[in-house]
């Protein structure tokens, strides 16, 4: 990130999963409480008391009860820093530096690290005026983190294993898996904090008084014992770590706190709880938090090389705004979804389809993301790609062509979007996602047996849009917000690129004869279709509009698979009307309204030929993120005059910013 000149619209903390994602909302880390990336408040609180002055790094103390208590002020925050793997923060109050730092190493090569649902928060502290201080650092997560909302009831324990001090709490009933939804957080299962032994460390389960105590003396005296099971909303119940850092000097003294949760049951697959992959070798709880803590310094190598690597890409593939844009939505991408193993053996990448309608597994939320999981591991997309041809086999779906989702997160057991009605499917846009997505893990370097397995599903969808996708008849795209639209020149556009996936397909399988057919009928629509959309300087937003436009996101295949079904000329007029609708915040999704979809613009834009081109038109979306009021964590909906969020937040989507990525690195 671009120090000192991009303020995120939130910063990502602890980012593991669709029900494990924590984010700040506010330009300073004490400015706010941390909350769920729905919006819902999950503390965490962080004190430092300097030569018997206590000090804010992170989050507020709960308002008092006693008239007279008076909130210890705020550290100086000098520095915020978000890579794709870590936020990093700097602060100083009398004499002394602190560094905060907030890692999940969402490596994409090492699903067992990816799985592992466990969190870092490092602690540095160090003086900078050449003076000795006494130093105590407190910090404390709360009940909030376990339960759906703050009037569920929690119970705790703490204790300690192998040199690592653990403290649990859970909600008092456990029930797993006992509803789906879009703003729902966990309550089920249990959230550690979690430490190295050491007798300079401290731990409590308490109220969220004992932050006052912090705050008075440094010292926390125990009192009467909470009863249990305690409402989160009344007890205000925290687990809490107090570090003593002695005499501090120059030299830095480091603490690390690991935040982990163990769902017992990750999501509900046709019938089957499912255990996160993780657990795949029946790994036990505290054995993968001990693994969290054997890895960290080599897994902090890593994450430094990976964040190094990736920004270098980046700023080379498309400048410095686009490298801020990639690093702030990386985690994001990864979290929105749940790892999973089924009953075969076989990996489920499962994304929830966060703030639009809690659906899971989402064809057309997966098509859009797949750009970054191409580029570090296919087998991923592969793993998105599975639920749904499981689910097309079942006599649940009747339909001729491709489902849009398995159910609604973290329920899958069978689609709920439209409530299965005819009318409000999408033929054309999930029978060519999954043909375009199938074809790209091939070419990426997946597993071609996959595709073979699924062949037959693969045909039928091509036919369907042999038959169906060069003239759509009236019908939803993924882009549903904006309603049914009748001859849809950009559908067109995904069939066109879903028969020649077919092609791409049918060359895997060494039948070279086919692969030629249908290729070749890939290019009779091409051709028919630039006479179709054809508006002169531009292309129609649909066949028999004129003066309209739209953001012919589908085209970057063609230039991504090198199947060069569209003239150059076409793809250079679309970028040249692109950068003329430009606004403050963006390049609009279409003709109609000023709104844009983050993920397709910058599709679109990485049509460009021209480096500074693509630049300009991606610039504007960095200047949205930058000027939002709306504190939420990145959204994909966003109007391009006022900068204002429309709908939807943590969406997995984010994913598809890769493409440029992508397009420069190659597919094959």
């Amino acid at each position: 990130m671009t120090e000192g000149t991009f303020r995120p619209s939130a910063v990502p903390l602890v980012t593991v999963d669709p029900y494990f994602s924590v984010w700040s909302s506010a330009d300073r880390l004490t400015d706010d409480f941390t909350r769920h990336w729905t919006g819902q408040r999950q503390a965490m609180t962080g004190l430092i008391r300097i030569d018997g002055t206590t000090w804010r790094f992170a989050g507020r103390v709960e308002s008092s009860v006693e008239r007279y208590f008076t909130e210890p002020p705020a550290m100086e925050q000098t520095r915020l820093s978000v890579s794709p793997l870590c936020s990093a923060y700097s602060f100083e109050a009398a004499g002394v530096a602190l560094d905060v730092r907030f890692i999940t190493p969402l490596l994409l090569d090492d699903l067992d690290v990816l799985s592992r649902p466990a969190s870092y928060v490092s602690l540095e502290v160090r003086s900078t005026d050449g003076k000795s201080h006494d130093v105590q650092i407190y910090f404390d997560v709360t009940g909030e983190w376990c339960v759906d909302h703050p009037r569920q009831s929690v119970v705790w324990g703490k204790g300690e294993n192998e040199g690592i001090v653990w403290q649990r709490m859970s909600h008092a009933e456990q029930n797993y898996l006992n509803k789906s939804g879009d703003d729902l957080r966990i309550d089920w299962g249990d959230f550690y904090l979690c430490t190295q032994s050491s007798d300079r460390v401290r731990t409590y389960v308490d109220s969220a008084n004992i932050r006052k105590t912090f705050a008075r003396n440094g010292e926390i005296v125990a009192g009467k014992s909470l009863g249990m099971p305690l409402e989160v909303a009344d007890g205000k119940p925290v687990m809490a770590v107090v570090f003593e850092a002695g005499e501090l000097g120059a030299d830095p003294v480091k603490s690390l706190v690991v935040l982990a949760y163990d769902d017992i049951y990750a999501v509900e697959y046709f019938g089957d709880k499912l255990q996160a992959y993780w657990k795949r070798n029946g790994m036990s709880t505290m054995e993968m938090i001990a693994e969290a803590f054997s890895d960290y310094e080599q897994l902090m190598v890593r994450c430094t090389e990976f964040d190094r690597q990736l920004l270098d890409d980046a700023l080379e593939a498309g400048g410095e705004k686009y490298a801020d844009i990639l690093a702030l939505s990386y985690r994001q991408a990864i979290a929105a979804h749940k790892l999973v193993i089924d009953l075969n053996g076989d990996p489920l990448f499962l994304s929830k389809e966060c703030y639009s309608n809690g659906c899971m597994a989402t064809v057309d939320v997966s098509y859009p993301s797949v750009p970054l999981f191409l580029l570090y591991n296919p087998e991923l997309v592969e793993a998105m790609i599975r639920p749904i041809c499981q689910y097309a086999r079942t006599d649940a779906w009747t339909f001729e062509f491709a489902p849009h989702d398995i159910g609604q997160y973290p329920l899958g057991n069978g689609q709920v979007y439209s409530e299965n009605a005819r009318e409000g499917q999408m033929p054309v846009e999930e029978c060519g996602n999954m043909l375009i997505m199938a074809a790209a893990v091939c070419l990426a370097g997946g597993k071609v047996s996959f595709a073979r397995e699924n062949l037959d599903l693969l045909e039928q969808w091509t036919h369907y849009l042999l038959e169906f996708g060069l003239d759509p008849d009236n019908q939803l795209c993924t882009d549903d917000f904006a309603g049914h639209l009748e001859r849809n020149a950009n559908l067109s556009v995904k069939a066109i690129m879903g028969v020649a996936s077919y092609s791409i397909l049918m060359a895997y399988m060494d039948n070279d004869v086919e692969s030629e057919r249908y290729l070749s009928l890939a290019r009779e629509m091409a051709s028919k279709w630039k006479i179709l959309a054809d508006d002169g300087d531009h292309s129609k937003l649909a066949f028999g509009q004129e003066g309209t436009w739209s953001l012919k996101y589908n085209l970057i295949w063609d230039l991504i698979f090198g199947t060069d079904l569209f003239d150059e000329e076409i793809i250079h007029r679309e970028v040249e009307w692109y950068l003329k609708q430009r606004n403050e915040y963006g390049t609009p999704l279409d003709s109609r309204e000023t709104y844009t979809k983050a993920d397709w613009l910058i599709w679109s834009a990485s049509l460009a030929t021209d480096r500074d081109d693509f630049i300009k038109l991606v610039e504007p979306l960095w200047k949205m993120i930058n000027d939002t009021p709306d504190r939420v964590a990145f959204s994909d909906w966003t109007d391009t005059i006022t900068a204002r969020q429309l709908n939807f937040q943590h969406r997995s989507v984010v994913g598809g910013f890769y493409m440029k990525l992508l397009k420069e690195k190659g597919i094959k």
